[in-house]
């Protein structure tokens, strides 16, 4: 199961991969977890489970969205508190609940 955050570059979502890891690693959860830019959204869709917008690009949401659909990927956006407070085990539930 791979999820696959997307933010602007790919940097700011960075940290919050690695607190969802930590996270998953606790719960001893298999999960392969990414962050790219958005401008990978195409290549990402080839082989991710779940993508998660950064807040800060929420706006690309309909566009990416459809995109994600035709190929049968779900995908949504980060819950803007959880990404504020880099909250890794709140993004991973989010995750999770997206993926059943």
């Amino acid at each position: 199961m791979k999820v696959t955050l997307l933010c602007a570059l790919g940097m700011s979502t960075s940290m919050l991969v690695e607190r969802m890891k930590k996270a998953a690693k606790a719960r001893s959860v298999s999960i392969q977890i990414e962050a790219h830019s958005v401008n990978d959204l195409e290549g990402q869709l080839e082989t991710s489970d779940l993508i998660l917008l950064g807040p800060q690009i929420r706006y690309k949401q309909r566009e990416l969205s459809a995109k994600a659909k035709a190929v049968g990927v779900p995908l949504a956006v980060i819950d803007m508190k959880a990404y504020g407070s880099m909250d890794g085990d709140k993004v991973l539930n989010q995750a999770l609940e997206l993926l059943r």
